[in-house]
């Protein structure tokens, strides 16, 4: 509070009691000018303005709304000593007028340009009133960006304000000061780049992020022992308590310690008890878990293993005898033996005990776990190599943290929930969401070891009472087709990913499960979760004003701590962030480079921003709308043409919108005259040349979207994952032309 506008007998106390609460960390004070200034905020909370004071060298004059003072004595005296200005719908030409005298007479004059508290935890919509206030005035808007808020007692966290249990030690906040931006240049999108840009240098600030990851797990698994983390439905059903896990994970770290040599460990086994156990025994022993994708092939795992210099794979019997191709190395061990081995019950036992009777930081401590893992490796995944050769990607501990205190930001995983956990390990989600976000949240998993079995998910949906499910559209929807909806009464939230969701499953699950299903976007170089749909945030009082959460068709707003560029594909220039182009990424949860790959490191970020090779755009409320990979475009006589959008129109013409899997692929191939030609892969009979042609063309399709050649084949190429294997597919369209 400004000890310029309110009586120190006013401002001191407030001041003392937000020192003793929050600890302000400010980032570029030296960029405040020294004249008057618009500076315009985030706004996660009541109690912005104190810890933005706090932050800023000098007083700050406030714009509050003006119903605050009606509902509360409180609000209305200190809207008077400290001189905040009211705003609302019927006064904003007044309000503009005063703003202007204030900052013409050389003050700072603090506004929110979203008009109200975010209800999700995001940057929400920029309103465009902050505009005329700074041109009037003739002086700069300074953006900026604090975080550490959010989750607090007066956020909206947790779907409420204020009655949730405070914080017990003070709250790390990091504030961020923006370049000024000159008024005649500060519209509403430069002030959204510039305010994301902030955000995520005061997200990188956040302590949390130069922590170790097994040590962080293990102390919040130490706080609540009798807490079951996982119910294993692999073979019969086994719930898994915190402390057992502790236990186990313990006992077999140590042995992995003393009798595994190299920094790397293999891990193939599929979702369930066993595949958390040995993520945490890795990181306990001081390796680094490397969950191997058991669908690729033969070529891909010698490579993976060989790139990652494997020689230990922990796996179990009954799989390994189902898996007759995998090229194992001479150490492939049983999980269950490996216990036996490192002393089974006897070695168990103490870790049990000290998870139940040590506190939290001692039990870590003699792990020997490390405090500090900040930006050395906590996994290595190898991606699907579906438009090449798998690539390991190196995720640090600062990485995988990160993307977990992201995810915590969204209202869809909460720390009650019962989350179904059928994504494979070696799947970049399935990995940080199914099994490092629940450790540290708190979060009950319930594992299916494969998404392709339909009857078990339906059962473990109904019988577990899940309220969180995360497949990929493929997976979804046999699902979806086959349960009653009886068997998903439970469930609260559907997330889609890894590839687009069409229209006509999301429509099908409104009508008949009455649930809205929930596109996310994610990549595994990003750890991987990007940005995802929420439900719309429901209003907290009778004031607040509508706030989507989600958009169908987007994949929602970007993550905290995520900013973006959208840049021309071939010149990198930057374009309108409301125009198509190619995604760049910036965040903490963006990996640093790829294993022992220097050359395709660098090939993948441009001025230090990753390049997805995704193509998309945003919306005025933030919105990202992914249109499609770059390779899945053909430049044809010098028009980009989109496959994805040649494919639906495809299924639209021949009512193949519902269809199981997928029956149609559309690729580029070269072609002499033009640069590209398309070709069709489809698996239907009906779909020939001729058919293709006239349904098109009668639906209005150009000329030069239509493929001249289909190939008919017996199955499109999938990856484990449920994404089409790009590579495979290509090949396919290729040796057809």
């Amino acid at each position: 509070m400004s000890a310029q506008f309110a009586p120190w007998i006013l401002a001191a106390p407030i001041r003392l009691i937000a020192r003793c609460l929050y600890r302000v960390t400010s980032l570029g004070t030296e960029r405040l000018p020294e004249g008057g200034a618009l500076l315009v905020a985030n706004h996660l909370s009541y109690v912005d303005v104190i810890v933005l004071q706090l932050a800023c060298p000098r007083p700050i004059r406030f714009v509050g709304h003006e119903w605050l003072p009606r509902v509360s004595w409180f609000f209305k005296l200190a809207f008077r000593l400290t001189g905040t200005i009211p705003v609302s719908p019927d006064n904003a030409l007044a309000t503009t007028r005063r703003v202007g005298e204030a900052l013409k007479r050389g003050e700072y004059v603090l506004i929110f340009p979203e008009g109200a508290i975010s209800r999700t935890g995001q940057l929400m919509k920029i309103e465009r009133g902050f505009e005329l206030m700074a041109r009037r005035a003739g002086v700069p808007v300074v953006p900026v960006f604090h975080d550490g808020l959010w989750g607090s007692v007066f956020s909206y966290s947790e779907k409420r304000y204020l009655f949730k249990w405070p914080r017990v030690m003070r709250t790390a906040v990091c504030v961020a000061w923006g370049e000024p931006i000159p008024a005649a240049e500060a519209d509403a999108e430069a002030v959204r780049r510039a305010l994301l840009d902030l955000g995520h240098d005061a997200f990188n600030e956040r302590p949390q992020l130069r922590r170790h990851l097994g040590r962080e797990v293990v102390r919040a698994l130490c706080r609540r022992p009798r807490h079951v983390e996982i119910v294993d439905r692999t073979t019969g059903r086994r719930e898994i308590t915190a402390a057992q896990l502790v236990g186990v994970a313990s006992a077999l770290g140590l042995h992995l310690r003393r009798t595994v040599a190299e920094r790397r460990v293999g891990i193939v086994l599929p979702p369930g008890a066993g595949s958390t156990i040995v993520n945490l025994a890795a990181l306990i022993a001081g390796k680094t878990p490397v969950n191997l994708n058991f669908t690729a092939g033969r070529a891909a795992l010698e490579s993976s293993l060989r790139t990652g210099a494997i020689r230990t794979v922990i796996t179990a019997d009954a799989l390994r005898a189902k898996l007759p191709d995998f090229p194992w190395p001479e150490d492939a061990r049983d999980l269950a033996a490996t216990i036996q081995a490192a002393g089974g019950k006897r070695a168990i036992l103490p870790w049990l005990l000290a998870a139940w009777v040590l506190p939290n930081q001692l039990t870590a401590t003699l792990l020997r776990l490390p405090r500090k893992g900040d930006r050395d490796e906590a996994g290595v995944l190898f991606t699907s190599g579906s438009a090449g050769e798998p690539k390991g990607v190196v995720l640090t501990h600062r990485n995988v943290l990160a993307n977990c205190w992201q995810l915590s930001s969204l209202s869809i995983l909460p720390a009650e929930a019962v989350m179904l956990g059928c994504l494979p390990i070696f799947h970049s989600f399935g990995f940080s969401a199914t099994v490092w976000y629940p450790l540290l949240r708190g979060c009950r998993v319930v594992t299916v070891p494969s998404p392709l079995d339909t009857r078990k998910i339906i059962d473990a949906l109904r019988e577990e009472n899940c309220t969180v499910w995360v497949a990929a559209p493929t997976f979804a929807r046999p699902v979806l087709k086959k349960a009653e909806r009886r068997d998903l009464r439970s469930l609260e939230v559907l997330v889609t990913g890894a590839e687009k969701l069409p229209e006509d499953l999301a429509d099908f699950c409104r009508e008949k499960f009455h649930l809205r299903m929930l596109q996310g976007y994610g990549l595994t170089e990003t750890s991987p979760v990007v940005g995802v749909n929420q439900p719309d945030p429901p209003p907290a009082a009778e004031t607040n004003t509508y706030q989507p959460g989600g958009r169908f068709g987007s994949i929602g707003r970007l993550l905290p701590g995520i900013t973006a560029r959208v840049v021309d594909p071939d010149t990198f220039a930057p374009l309108s962030e409301t125009r198509t182009g190619l995604v760049l990424l910036r965040g903490a949860n963006v990996f640093s480079g790829y294993l022992d790959q220097p050359e395709k490191t660098a090939a993948a970020f441009h001025d230090g921003w990753f390049v997805t090779g995704d193509l998309g755009r945003f919306d005025e409320d933030g919105f990202l709308y992914i249109e499609g990979r770059l390779s899945r475009f053909s430049k044809i006589g010098g028009e980009m043409v989109p496959h994805g959008t040649v494919e639906q129109k495809i299924l639209e013409v021949f009512g193949l919108e519902g269809a199981e899997g997928y029956v149609v692929f559309v690729a580029g191939v070269p072609d002499p005259a033009k640069g590209e030609q398309l070709v069709l892969l489809t698996t239907r009979p009906e779909i020939t040349a001729d058919a293709l042609r006239e349904k098109l063309a009668a639906a209005g399709v150009a000329n030069l979207w239509i493929p001249k050649l289909v190939k008919q084949v017996d199955s499109i190429p999938v990856l484990g994952t449920g994404k089409l294997d790009l590579k495979a597919a290509k090949a396919l369209a290729t040796e057809a032309a």
